[in-house]
C-alpha cells in the first residue's frame, strides 16, 4: 500500500460506468467523497482504468451497443480484471438483470447493487471494497517480501531460505553443483537461478536430461557427431556441451548416465576438451557443469553404477532441496503464486482458494512436490465454476485420510517431539537415565515422567 493511499484527506478514487446521464449524475453526487471518474462505454472505461488505477469500479452491464443486453457490460468486467485482477468491480442490476448480475459475480465482479440507486446502500458497497482491496494488496505486498530473496524460486520456508543462502553463496563461483532432492521438486528452476546468479548470466544454460534419451543416442547429444559418423548422421551436429560454451551446463537425472559415458564425461571434466563422434579434433570447451538427480549416488557407487571418481567432480558442492510435505508454509505460497500466474496466463478472471482448499493444500503430504501441485492449481483454475477454488476442485478432499491429514495440534506436537528428544537422548546414552538427563538439560524425576508420558520403557542403567 502506497503512502498517498494512507493520506486521511486524500480522496480515494472510483470509476463509473454507466451510459445513462441521470443516473451518472446521481451516483456522482452520492459518492462526492470520493475522486469519480466517469466512462460510457466499454474503451474509454478501460482507457480510463489503465491511466487512473481506482481500486473500485461501479459497473453498468448495459452499455452501447448492446444497452439492453449484457454483452458490453460483461467484456468490460473481463477487460478490467485483466489489466487489475485486485480490482473490485461493482455491478449495477435491476431485478430482471439479475441472472446477468450473478454471472457477472462468476466472472469475477466482486458485488452487485440493486437499482434504482440506494446512495447510503452505494456507499457502504464501495467503502467495504476499499477496504478489502486495500488488505490484498498489503497481503500481497507482504506475500513478496516474505519469499526467497532469489527471483524464480518462491518459498518462506526455514529449508528452502538455507537453500537460497547457499544458492546465492555458490552462485559466483566456477565451481560444479549437485542438487538433490525427489523429482519435481524444483531442481531444475534451482540450477537456472544459479546461472543467472553467476557471471555466465548472459551466456548459454543448456539443460540436458540425461533419463529421457536412450542411450545409445546420449553420447551424440552430449558431444555431437561428425557427418558420416553413423547411419543417420547426414550433417554435422554440435552437441549440448558445445552450446553451452561460455555458459553452463545442466545434466538433470544424473545418475540415470550410463557408466560408458560417464567415463567420457568424467575425461570432459578432467581435461576440458571434447571430440565429436566420428571427429578427431579436441574441441576446448569453457563450461560450468550443475548436475541434479534424485536417486542416492553414494548408495549407486557402493553398488557399482555410479562411478566415484564424477560423483567428487560433480560433487565440488551439494546443495539438498527438501521435498514439499518438509517445508512448511511453501505449499500454501506456491499455490497462491501458480493462481495468480495461470490467472494472467489464461486471461480468466481472479479466482480464491477457499478455507478447506487451504487447509487441504497445507496438509496434503504432495507426492508429486511443486510439480504436482503446479498441475493441479493449473487444472483448476480452467475447471472450477465461480470465483472460488475449492479443495474438491483440486481434487484433495478427504476421500482418503492417509492423504489428506488434519493439522496436529500444538500439544500433539509437542508431546512428539518430546519423544523423539527422549528415545534419541537415551540411544545417545545406552540407556542411562541420569546421562540421557543432563544431555536433555533436566532434572532424572523429569526425564522419569517424560518416559512415562512417551510410554519409553527400558532396563535402567544408572550408575548412581
Amino acid at each position: 500500500m502506497t503512502d498517498e493511499k494512507k493520506m486521511p484527506d486524500e480522496k480515494r478514487k472510483l470509476l463509473i460506468v454507466e451510459d445513462d446521464l441521470g443516473l451518472r449524475t446521481q451516483m456522482k453526487w452520492a459518492l462526492g467523497e470520493f475522486e469519480v471518474f466517469v466512462a460510457e462505454e466499454r474503451q474509454a472505461a478501460l482507457t480510463l482504468f489503465d491511466k487512473e488505477r481506482p481500486p473500485v469500479v461501479i459497473l453498468d452491464l448495459g452499455l452501447p451497443p448492446d444497452p439492453n443486453g449484457a454483452s458490453e457490460g460483461l467484456a468490460t468486467l473481463e477487460g478490467l480484471l485483466r489489466q487489475d485482477r485486485l480490482a473490485k468491480v461493482v455491478v449495477a442490476s435491476g431485478n430482471e438483470e439479475r441472472a446477468n448480475a450473478l454471472q457477472a459475480v462468476g466472472l469475477g465482479a466482486y458485488d452487485f447493487y440493486p437499482k434504482p440507486v440506494d446512495p447510503d446502500v452505494l456507499r457502504m458497497i464501495v467503502n467495504r471494497a476499499i477496504h478489502l482491496h486495500d488488505l490484498e494488496e498489503e497481503n500481497e505486498r507482504l506475500a513478496k517480501s516474505e519469499v526467497s530473496p532469489l527471483a524464480g524460486l518462491v518459498a518462506s520456508s526455514p529449508q528452502m531460505l538455507q537453500v537460497c543462502r547457499t544458492a546465492e553463496r555458490v552462485a559466483s563461483a566456477n565451481i560444479a553443483l549437485l542438487i538433490t532432492g525427489e523429482s519435481g521438486t524444483g531442481k531444475e528452476v534451482l540450477a537456472r537461478t544459479i546461472h543467472d546468479l553467476s557471471p555466465r548470466a548472459g551466456r548459454s544454460f543448456v539443460a540436458i536430461n540425461c533419463a529421457a534419451i536412450p542411450d545409445n543416442l546420449l553420447e551424440s547429444e552430449l558431444f555431437g557427431h561428425e557427418k558420416g559418423a553413423f547411419t543417420g548422421a547426414v550433417k554435422q551436429t554440435i552437441g549440448k556441451v558445445e552450446q553451452a560454451h561460455l555458459g553452463t551446463l545442466f545434466l538433470d537425472e544424473i545418475g540415470d548416465m550410463p557408466l560408458p559415458l560417464q567415463a567420457k564425461l568424467l575425461r570432459f571434466l578432467q581435461n576440458r576438451t571434447i571430440e565429436r563422434i566420428g571427429g578427431r579434433k579436441e574441441i576446448e570447451v569453457d563450461v560450468r557443469v550443475l548436475s541434479a538427480t534424485n536417486c542416492d549416488l553414494k548408495v549407486m557407487m557402493k553398488e557399482g553404477g555410479f562411478r566415484e571418481d564424477l560423483f567428487y567432480r560433480l560433487n565440488e558442492v551439494a546443495i539438498h532441496i527438501p521435498p514439499l510435505r518438509e517445508r512448511p508454509g511453501d505449499a500454501v505460497l506456491l499455490a497462491k503464486y501458480f493462481l495468480g500466474k495461470y490467472t494472467k496466463d489464461f486471461q480468466r478472471a481472479p479466482k480464491a482458494f477457499t478455507v478447506d482448499a487451504l487447509a487441504a493444500i497445507g496438509t496434503y503430504p504432495w507426492p508429486g512436490n511443486v510439480r504436482e501441485l503446479e498441475n493441479r492449481v493449473k487444472r483448476s483454475m480452467l475447471m472450477a465454476d465461480g470465483k472460488s477454488i475449492t479443495a474438491a476442485d483440486l481434487d484433495l478432499g478427504m476421500d482418503n485420510p492417509a492423504e489428506a491429514a488434519p493439522m496436529p495440534t500444538l500439544r500433539q506436537i509437542r508431546l512428539q517431539a518430546e519423544s523423539e528428544a527422549v528415545t534419541r537422548a537415551l540411544a545417545l546414552t545406552d540407556n542411562n537415565v541420569s546421562d540421557a538427563a543432563q544431555l536433555l538439560g533436566v532434572s532424572r524425576p523429569t526425564l522419569y515422567e517424560l518416559m512415562r508420558t512417551a510410554n519409553v520403557n527400558i532396563k535402567r542403567k544408572d550408575r548412581s
